[in-house]
């Protein structure tokens, strides 16, 4: 493995759950030291196992790896002076400082931008909200099921016109921020190398959602009463550009965006000759005058009836026509491609355990792929850490005698939780 690019920047994470960590753990594996601050009695994302459909289990939770592997963890009482001095010691030989915590908490506690800009000028600043600063509710709780998905429209606009809103999982909405997080942040950095100053770098759930959701959420102002989304699928204005299901109901997402380019193609591998250069039916804009695009969704589905998913998939892709199975967790999980090009990789627990873990979607072609690592447990570093600070032995048994730091033991962990 090549040399780590971040190597020797120092990142501190003062943050919980999703979105936060997973900006740190972008850090982690471009090689820099992460330092993250932990409650004694644990961030709330080591208990949400049954959100995510797996059994709950303190020494075996991939969540865990996924968002904080490879970090150094230490458990502080911020709300003591002692703990406060601890966390400043951090911050003082820091190069970024980031948290998911809300403004009022931050200014609260000292620990808002323009409070630690005046003590830190160099340092890199980066906050995560639910819904941006500035307007009516920029301090409301934000998670993705309702600041992102939505709030910023996805279960509004992406479901089916008859239908309800899709199933949500967790964690989607906050990876994205994490990145959008994690760009800002690099760039403040090289400013900061520059020009010796800092700066604050802020995104949220909505922002990203109404971003990400920007080409159809502008269209929507073309439209009356104000958008053609949501949409039944046999109306929809691109009969092309649709999920249809197999003769096993399995369901393949055909995706043809210029109808024009691909439509003769696919009349073809269909069987139907007669439909090309019918003039009912293409190009697109006869299609839309002529409103016979239910009639095309009909005749693809009733030809995507008679074959299983796995007899049209080849066909497909000899044709190279864009298309994919829509598959399930289980499945990605066994997927060669994902395996092939370093989005999986296997990781063994302490218990003899193996597990598939998932890395970031970001490959480096002269540092590598980072390893999969461990994630630590609450306080596992916090003696570790506060060594590097410069306390001695006796300072650190005193601090953890006052209940300053905590130190991960399994037993009393299950107390305080």
């Amino acid at each position: 493995m090549g040399n780590k690019l971040l190597e020797g920047v120092k990142v501190v994470e003062l943050a919980n759950f999703v979105a936060g960590p997973a900006a740190g753990k972008f850090f982690v594996d471009a090689g820099a030291d992460v330092y993250r601050i932990e409650a004694a009695n644990g961030d709330p994302l080591r208990f949400t196992a049954v959100s995510e459909g797996r059994p709950f289990n303190l020494e075996e939770n991939p969540t865990m790896e996924l968002e904080n592997g490879g970090k150094k963890d230490i458990s502080i009482d911020t709300r003591t002076p002692e703990g406060m001095e601890i966390l400043h010691k951090l911050l003082s030989n820091a190069d970024i400082f980031f948290t998911n915590w809300r403004n009022k908490a931050l200014v609260k506690s000292g620990l808002d931008y323009d409070t630690l800009k005046q003590k830190y000028p160099k340092l890199v600043y980066g906050i995560i909200t639910g819904y941006g600063e500035g307007g009516p509710d920029d301090n409301l709780p934000g998670f993705d099921y309702t600041a992102f998905f939505s709030r910023g429209g996805y279960l509004e606009t992406l479901r089916p016109k008859s239908g309800l809103p899709f199933n949500v999982v967790p964690g989607a909405g906050d990876h994205n921020v994490a990145m959008n997080l994690v760009a800002g942040m690099l760039a403040a950095l090289y400013h900061a190398k520059v020009t010796g100053k800092g700066e604050r770098v802020e995104t949220s759930l909505f922002e990203t959602a109404v971003f990400n959701l920007s080409m159809s959420h502008q269209s929507a102002q073309y439209h009356e009463p104000g958008t053609f989304l949501p949409m039944d699928p046999r109306t929809a204005p691109n009969p092309l550009l649709n999920c249809y299901r197999t003769k096993d109901n399995r369901y393949i997402m055909m995706c043809f965006p210029n109808y024009d380019t691909y439509y003769a193609k696919f009349m073809d591998v269909l069987g139907h000759p007669e439909m090309i250069g019918n003039e009912r039916f293409s190009p697109v804009n006869n299609m839309t005058k002529n409103n016979t695009g239910g009639e095309v969704y009909d005749l693809v589905q009733s030809e995507f009836e008679k074959k299983t998913a796995e007899e049209w998939l080849p066909i497909l892709n000899a044709a190279d026509l864009p298309c994919a199975l829509c598959k399930n967790g289980l499945e990605i999980l066994n997927d060669e491609q994902a395996w092939g090009n370093g989005t999986l990789v296997e990781f063994t627990y302490p218990s003899g355990q193996k597990r598939t873990l998932i890395r970031q979607p970001i490959r480096y072609r002269e540092m590598g792929l980072p390893e999969a690592l461990r994630a630590p447990q609450v306080g596992e570093n916090s003696r570790e850490v506060l060594a590097e600070l410069g306390y001695t032995k006796e300072e650190i048994k005193e601090l953890e005698e006052k209940n300053i730091i905590y130190v991960y033991d399994r037993a009393t962990f299950k107390s305080l939780v």
